[in-house]
C-alpha cells in the first residue's frame, strides 16, 4: 500500500480566484508560481479553451506545512451545511477571557475581509469556546 504524502483541500466554488485569494487572506496563505512558460497566472488560464477560463485557482502555505488549498468552479450553488469544515487555531493554549478576546478580534479581522460571523459557542464543561463563520461563498468554518 502506497503511504500517502501530502493532501489537498478542494472547496467547491462560484468563483475559485476570489474564494482563493480570501483563504490566502485567512491563512497566511500565497498563490504559487504560475506554470513554466506563462509570467502570470492570467496568462496561463488565457492559454485554456474558454470553458475552462477562471475554473480553478489554488493557494500554498508558504512555509510549506500546510495543505494545499484548490477552488474548482462548480455549477450548482451550496445549499446544506458543510459536511467537513476547517478549523482555523488561533486560540491554541488559551482559555476564558484571553481565548475569546483572541476569537473576536480574529473574527472582526475576517468580517473586514467578507467572512460572516454566525455564532459563538461559549465554553462549556467539556470545550473551550470557538466561533462558527462563514467564508465569502457560504462555507462554514470555525475559529477555534
Amino acid at each position: 500500500m502506497a503511504s500517502v504524502k501530502e493532501i489537498q483541500v478542494t472547496f467547491d466554488c462560484t468563483e475559485p480566484e476570489r474564494l482563493a485569494r480570501f483563504w490566502c487572506e485567512v491563512l497566511g496563505y500565497v498563490v504559487p508560481q504560475p506554470p513554466e512558460g506563462f509570467a502570470s497566472w492570467g496568462d496561463f488560464d488565457r492559454a485554456l479553451p474558454p470553458e475552462y477560463q477562471g475554473s480553478r485557482f489554488a493557494c500554498v502555505d508558504p512555509s510549506g506545512v500546510g495543505p494545499r488549498l484548490f477552488f474548482q468552479r462548480v455549477p450548482e450553488g451550496k445549499v446544506a451545511k458543510n459536511r467537513l469544515h476547517l478549523d482555523v487555531r488561533v486560540g491554541i493554549g488559551l482559555v476564558g477571557a484571553e481565548r475569546l478576546a483572541v476569537l473576536e478580534a480574529e473574527s472582526a479581522r475576517l468580517v473586514a475581509l467578507g467572512a460572516v460571523h454566525v455564532r459563538l459557542l461559549a465554553a462549556d464543561s467539556a470545550n473551550e469556546s470557538c466561533i462558527v463563520m462563514q467564508d465569502i461563498e457560504g462555507n462554514e468554518f470555525c475559529l477555534d
